[in-house]
């Protein structure tokens, strides 16, 4: 009887820890969204990771600038000096705007950061329809958990928020994706 109480016990405890290793993520994420939301500065700044997410979003932002460049056929010669200095132009930017302020309208507006994101003021009222954020949550891998903004005006382009795992159960938002969906 005890031998039958010790593997039911275990495997209780089994159960008990997977599933708070899969839900981890949603609980970080759904914090880091109502955070956002508030504007409560000191819990985004306990949710972010910001030195890793603003590495990320200078990658994404400098692939974004490069992309645009090829695309353009009246920069000429010109592109490839501007892909040169893309990276440069773009992390001082992103170094100077991204705060709290400015993570938290980019989850309320569901748009990727632009400069002028840390002089928005949050929006008092309901959001007209055309505007509305919809969220998708879901595991990249064992490690990376996606929050996926999408606006209901703009279906072809969304904003990944990728929550990085920092221990067993802790998450913090650690970087962006900005890739469009196919």
């Amino acid at each position: 009887m005890n031998q039958k109480l010790i593997i039911r016990l275990g495997g209780a405890a089994v159960a008990v820890f997977v599933l708070a290793y899969a839900a981890s993520p949603l609980l970080a994420a759904r914090a880091l969204v109502q955070a956002a939301r508030s504007g409560n500065e000191q819990a985004l700044e306990r949710q972010v990771d910001f030195p890793a997410f603003r590495a990320s979003l200078k990658d994404e932002l400098s692939a974004r600038m490069v992309a645009e460049m090829r695309k353009d056929d009246r920069l000429g010669g010109l592109s490839g000096l501007g892909m040169l200095l893309a990276p440069t132009l773009v992390g001082g930017a992103v170094d100077a705007f991204v705060t709290p302020q400015a993570i938290s309208a980019m989850v309320r507006e569901g748009e990727a950061p632009k400069p002028d994101l840390a002089k928005v003021e949050p929006e008092v009222g309901p959001r007209p329809e055309s505007k509305r954020v919809r969220q998708s949550w879901g595991y990249r891998d064992l490690d990376t958990f996606a929050v996926t903004l999408t606006r209901d005006d703009q279906p072809d382009e969304q904003v990944s928020l990728l929550m990085k795992r920092r221990n067993l159960f802790g998450w913090k938002l650690a970087g962006i994706d900005l890739t469009k969906p196919e």
